[in-house]
């Protein structure tokens, strides 16, 4: 596990998934993240890769081959390397493997670095190819934080404020979760999407159009928050798991599968692509 800090923030890293375990804000004396109370789910803020979401039949198409792979992909259960680290910097490393071959048939270099600067939390995601073919992946966040902040509150007190006014639809998931078509318009009075313990019966929200690119978790009775900026990110979801005292704010470079469109990579929605020789790069901030 490794350990960054600075006057504001101590975070914690483990080698599985190279998922924050911790982002406490020093300041207010307060735990952000959530701690995966395996009861409920499981994890704290998986890193998705190479796909986001689920895949019809789980299985991922390579130029005609169908290779077996589960929802949000394989990185979330595999063992990183850790390659360097400081006080406030760290880089954990999950190169391809005779094992990733067999699912996932590309040679490359998938990181995960975490610096902290100032207030805030960077998480970059870094892609390296090392094949003589263009390489095709998608890659998101996925950090549940606490909610509420602080003993004695209700979840009903939070909201998700907007950046930028917004006309909020998000597109409806199934039960399998594949996208059905199916678009909805969501209240956000004054730009505020209040959280309730229902508002994620039908799986996460997901908004593919938003103008905003930072959005903020925060309460009617205090002026603590937290924020998420994604500036290189298309989509959105945000989720929580029902009985969880959390929400998910997860940035997203790629989506699931719709009902009935079972397409070669390639061919995927929002698929990142990547020559031989070159290198991807996008990150996203957690700010309290």
């Amino acid at each position: 596990m490794a350990v960054i800090e600075n006057e504001f923030i101590k975070v914690q890293i483990g080698a599985k998934g190279a998922q924050l375990t911790s982002v406490y804000n020093k300041m207010t004396q307060t735990e952000h993240l959530w701690q995966a109370d395996p009861k409920i789910w499981p994890y704290h803020a998986p890193n998705l890769f190479p796909v986001v979401g689920a895949l019809i039949n789980d299985e991922l198409l390579v130029d005609g081959k169908a290779y077996p792979m589960t929802r949000h992909g394989f990185a979330r259960q595999s063992e990183f390397i850790l390659l360097e680290s400081d006080e406030v910097h760290a880089v954990y490393s999950l190169p391809n493997s005779e094992k990733t071959m067999h699912i996932y048939p590309y040679k490359f270099d998938f990181q995960v670095l975490y610096t902290l600067i100032e207030n805030a939390l960077r998480v970059t995601y870094k892609m390296i190819s090392h094949d003589k073919k263009t390489i095709y992946f998608s890659v998101g966040g996925h950090p549940a934080f606490n909610v509420p902040f602080n003993a004695g509150e209700k979840y009903e007190d939070y909201y998700i404020e907007f950046e930028i006014p917004e006309k909020l639809e998000t597109h409806s998931i199934t039960p399998e979760g594949f996208f059905g078509g199916e678009t909805h318009s969501i209240p956000a009075p004054r730009n505020k999407l209040y959280l309730t313990k229902h508002l994620f019966d039908n799986d996460a929200l997901v908004f593919k159009n938003l103008k905003s690119r930072e959005i903020c978790i925060k309460s009617d009775k205090h002026d603590q928050s937290v924020s998420v900026e994604f500036p290189h990110f298309n989509y959105l979801g945000i989720w929580a798991k029902g009985g969880g005292n959390f929400v998910c704010i997860e940035p997203w470079l790629g989506c699931a599968d719709t009902v009935g469109k079972q397409v070669d990579i390639s061919k995927k929605e929002d698929i990142q692509k990547l020559e031989p020789g070159h290198v991807f790069e996008a990150a996203f901030f957690i700010s309290v």
